[in-house]
């Protein structure tokens, strides 16, 4: 394995001997404009979100919707900006600070979903984006509101 297959290790797309025929979403969508814009819209509606605002950096909004959009983008196939700044993306452990119930998980995928509702693509790949941000967050789950107390 060569060194640019060992840091893309969440590219959808690629195979032992690298890319697969085809494009990437990333560049089906027009690249990392896309994921700018789409990140800067669903942080537009967290910002406005009671449950949600808590669990993002107040004083680091930039910072955040930075590493939001290259790790969405290198996850659909774009750069590596992301691991190669960030290292590996680990999204159990980054998130594992932060109380994630079916609540929150509902209302992160209901920012992204409306976000990516106003971007301008093509209804499969809407659905792909769509499914793989329903399974994340998903995952990301780590605190059941059943068993307060």
């Amino acid at each position: 394995m060569n060194e640019q297959q060992k840091s893309r290790p969440m590219q959808p797309r690629m195979s032992a001997g690298g890319p697969t025929v085809g494009h990437t979403i990333f560049d089906l969508v027009g690249g990392m404009e896309f994921f700018t814009l789409l990140v800067h819209r669903f942080y537009d509606r967290v910002w406005q979100d009671e449950v949600m605002r808590p669990m993002y950096p107040q004083d680091d909004r930039e910072g955040a919707e930075w590493r939001l959009a290259f790790f969405l983008a290198q996850y659909f196939g774009g750069p590596t900006t992301y691991s190669q700044e960030r290292g590996h993306p680990r999204l159990r452990m980054r998130h594992v600070g932060f109380e994630i119930d079916l609540d929150a998980r509902d209302r992160w995928v209901q920012h992204m979903t409306a976000a990516l509702d106003e971007s301008d693509v093509a209804p499969i790949i809407h659905g792909e984006m769509l499914d793989y941000f329903e399974r994340a967050a998903t995952a990301m789950i780590n605190h059941n509101t059943a068993f307060r107390g």
